[in-house]
């Protein structure tokens, strides 16, 4: 299903324990058929096997949003940029006048410091808020000269990181979710399917009104132009997307997909494409979120507006309790 802005500007105010969960991929846009797009012909890809012009079967009542990751900027949507803005509601490119790639220069980190999703909603009184990913001790011990958009957001809002053993305890995902490149790396953890991976996650976010989860492999593989881990890593990938759904409340959880720009479906190069990414919103407010998006500076704040709105609710709903009393 997809959904137009004008069709829905809102639905029915959520439930006092909702949940809202961002789901990151890098490096996926809406491509078209043929042999340079790796979705073509693959089955056991649904939600992610989207494609221009062509109807979208999205499970569990998704809609989708295409959206625009350009942002009014000639040239070729990039990372930081991107990420940038959909972590801030900021259209970054307009600010500093071109796509960045790679980590988030200066200015970006000036943007994300100030208005980093996670502080806006601390700014707001949501306070359950957590960035799902794991970090190795290997990053605290020589901290990376440049650091990625989401955990420069983290930092604003003095949230805490995850560590190995928060994966362990079942409290934080990897961003290859099988932990298999963990324990490549000499990390001690177990593997895991893409459905415990999916239950996992799912159980974070029910602890937390906003959860964010990263995955950038998608993107690594398009720079590669490597078909057959396309191939192979876009199925499993599927299989967990699908796997968090299951284990979702979707009456009171609005889950929300969405990328930077466009790369994997399309591996006849390895830059990045001009398409319109894919977000994907399921359940309570799908449909009141999906209508406020249409380029990546409107995810952030149709995030804050929905939980903002929820809190809003809430508290009119206890001073009017208290009134009765």
């Amino acid at each position: 299903m997809t959904i137009a802005r004008e069709d829905c500007l809102a639905t029915g105010i959520m439930t006092s324990d909702s949940r809202v969960l961002l789901f990151f991929i890098d490096g996926l846009g809406i491509g078209t058929r043929g042999p340079h797009n790796p979705f073509n012909g693959l089955s056991d890809a649904a939600p992610l096997a989207i494609f221009h012009n062509e109807p979208a079967e999205i499970p569990f009542a998704g809609i989708l949003a295409p959206t625009d990751a350009c942002l009014g900027i000639e040239g070729r949507p990039q990372s930081a940029s991107g990420q940038t803005t959909i972590l801030t509601g900021v259209n970054a490119p307009k600010i500093i006048g071109a796509h960045k790639q790679g980590f988030p220069n200066q200015a970006l980190l000036d943007i994300i410091r100030e208005r980093s999703i996670f502080l806006q909603l601390k700014n707001k009184g949501i306070e359950s808020i957590t960035f799902a990913n794991t970090y190795t001790k290997r990053f605290f011990e020589r901290r990376p000269r440049w650091i990625s958009a989401t955990t420069a957001a983290v930092e604003a809002a003095g949230l805490r990181f995850n560590v190995v053993e928060d994966l362990k305890a079942g409290r934080a995902v990897y961003h290859d979710f099988t932990n298999e490149m963990l324990i490549e790396s000499g990390e001690i953890v177990d593997v895991r399917t893409p459905e415990l991976a999916g239950d996992v996650l799912a159980g974070i976010v029910r602890s937390h009104q906003f959860t964010l989860y990263e995955y950038f492999i998608t993107d690594k593989i398009g720079h590669a132009q490597d078909y057959d881990a396309a191939r192979r890593g876009l199925p499993m990938l599927a299989r967990f997307i699908r796997a968090v759904l299951q284990n979702l409340d979707l009456t009171n959880t609005t889950m929300i997909l969405t990328s930077d720009h466009g790369n994997i479906e399309d591996l006849s190069a390895r830059n990045h494409t001009l398409n319109p990414v894919p977000t994907i919103t399921w359940g309570r407010n799908a449909e009141a979120i999906a209508s406020r998006i249409e380029t990546l500076a409107d995810i952030t704040p149709a995030i804050v507006w929905t939980l903002t709105a929820n809190a809003t609710a809430r508290s009119q709903r206890t001073t009017s309790t208290s009134n009765e009393v």
